[in-house]
């Protein structure tokens, strides 16, 4: 039986800056839930497996023509929710759905979609999903498999769907290498996918630690009056913003640290345990997510890094 998402707007009031949804005054039958960001965008949050709660959180646009969705959840059954909600918002079918993360928590549910969707992918995402497909190598497996007939968005790619202009853009490697992201040029809207973790400790297993910096920086310079994360609160306007450069120094500051015990000459298991993150220790994923940061700075630091 699929869970009933709740309809709601984007809050106003003040928020307790987290990504933990108890202490930001939200009950776990608040979800998954469907905000209304603007008239015809919404995002769709739903909880992320594992120890800690916070949300996994999706975009779609609504046209005349069709609906394009940005990511997709972690099973069948959430995707699936994501689907129905979807459905009660508009009868128009789902025509694009954009890959912007390929990691398991956004794919792996992707066999809810409908058939004869029109899939956007990065190309180093595709061929990961690929090998993955195949059984070697990947991040989170399914059932499912990317369609022969998806496209490619290398760096830049438009689509139009009902009059509405729709940009899927690279702007660098960051958490997997093959990051998209969703702009609206006429709301002003970006979807930034898992390049942005609003409140969540940056989380590295796969990142490229000062690519994704450089992603962030390109994002921040863009005409952008709305940012959505791949993981994390929806935000109305400014507090979105203030989010993303917040989040924007929490990385900084994690590979800081972690280069600065590099040069000290400390191991790497020892740096884990060394590690002072600040104010960001308190931060959602902090205690699993740290000594990965750690590993990940080092092996960029030493030529390692694949």
């Amino acid at each position: 039986m699929t869970r009933t998402a709740i309809l709601a707007t984007l809050f106003i009031a003040a928020q307790v800056r987290t990504a933990d949804p108890i202490k930001r005054g939200l009950k776990k039958t608040d979800f998954p839930r469907t905000i209304s960001v603007t008239s015809n965008v919404y995002t769709y949050e739903d909880f992320h497996a594992g120890d800690e709660t916070f949300t996994t959180t999706n975009m779609f646009v609504v046209t005349d023509e069709g609906v394009l969705v940005a990511d997709g959840q972690g099973d069948p059954a959430a995707t699936k929710g994501l689907v129905d909600a979807i459905a009660n918002v508009t009868p128009k079918p789902i025509k694009y759905v954009v890959i912007c993360s390929d990691h398991g928590d956004h794919t792996a549910g992707n066999a809810s979609f409908p058939p004869g969707v029109t899939y956007i992918i990065h190309p180093t995402s595709k061929a990961i999903l690929e090998r993955q497909a195949a059984g070697r190598a990947g991040r989170g497996g399914s059932g499912w498999r990317l369609p022969d007939a998806a496209e490619v968005a290398a760096d830049k790619k438009t689509i139009t769907l009902g009059g509405e202009a729709i940009q899927i853009l690279f702007l660098g490697r960051a958490h997997t290498g093959g990051d998209l992201s969703v702009y609206l040029p006429r709301q002003k809207i970006l979807f930034m996918s898992e390049i942005f973790l609003n409140r969540v400790f940056p989380a590295m297993r796969s990142a490229y630690p000062t690519d994704w910096l450089g992603a962030l920086t390109k994002a921040e310079r863009m005409d952008v009056n709305i940012y959505i994360p791949g993981h994390g609160f929806t935000e109305k306007g400014d507090v979105s913003q203030e989010e993303l450069r917040t989040y924007h120094k929490a990385l900084d500051a994690v590979i800081a640290e972690a280069t600065r015990l590099h040069k000290a000459g400390v191991p790497v298991e020892d740096a884990i345990k060394q590690a002072n993150w600040g104010e960001y220790a308190s931060w959602t994923l902090a205690k699993s997510q740290g000594p990965i940061a750690i590993r990940k700075v080092y092996e960029q630091l030493e030529g390692r890094l694949q």
